[in-house]
């Protein structure tokens, strides 16, 4: 009898299935950390919009602003200085002291990094360069 065998058998199925299993145990824990460096990449770049911001308001009033700046992406927009607003997610909270100034970025709802920056001011941690963005590890 010539028989033709139709369809997958139990054993090919499971080899399937155990090889997407190892393929998705290798990927999740990648898009994590990606969507982590994402968040952190944009906390920086706020930051240096915020400090375009603050240096060009320096330029045309001679001070520098302060205040809390957020977007929460369902437009909720508080703004400062010259308008500045951050990205959908991101709070900035600009600070004045003495001659100069300091900002923290957060992303409150997507992770518990924060992002720093000063300018002519006491170095803030984990910053130690004036006018370069660090992010706690």
């Amino acid at each position: 009898m010539n028989q033709r065998r139709h369809g997958f058998t139990l054993i090919e199925l499971l080899i399937v299935v155990v090889i997407i299993g190892v393929l998705a145990a290798i990927s999740i824990p990648k898009y994590g950390e990606t969507k982590e460096r994402a968040y952190v990449t944009t906390m920086k770049s706020d930051l240096r919009n915020l400090a375009t911001a603050e240096e060009t308001n320096f330029a045309e009033t001679r001070g520098y602003f302060q205040g809390t700046a957020s977007n929460d992406g369902n437009g909720g927009l508080v703004a400062i200085g010259n308008g500045f607003i951050p990205s959908s997610g991101v709070t900035v909270v600009a600070t004045i002291s003495g001659m100069g100034w300091s900002a923290l970025a957060t992303f409150p709802t997507f992770t518990t990094r924060t992002c720093v920056i000063y300018m002519n001011v006491t170095p803030v941690t984990p910053a130690s360069t004036d006018g370069e963005v660090a992010c706690d590890p």
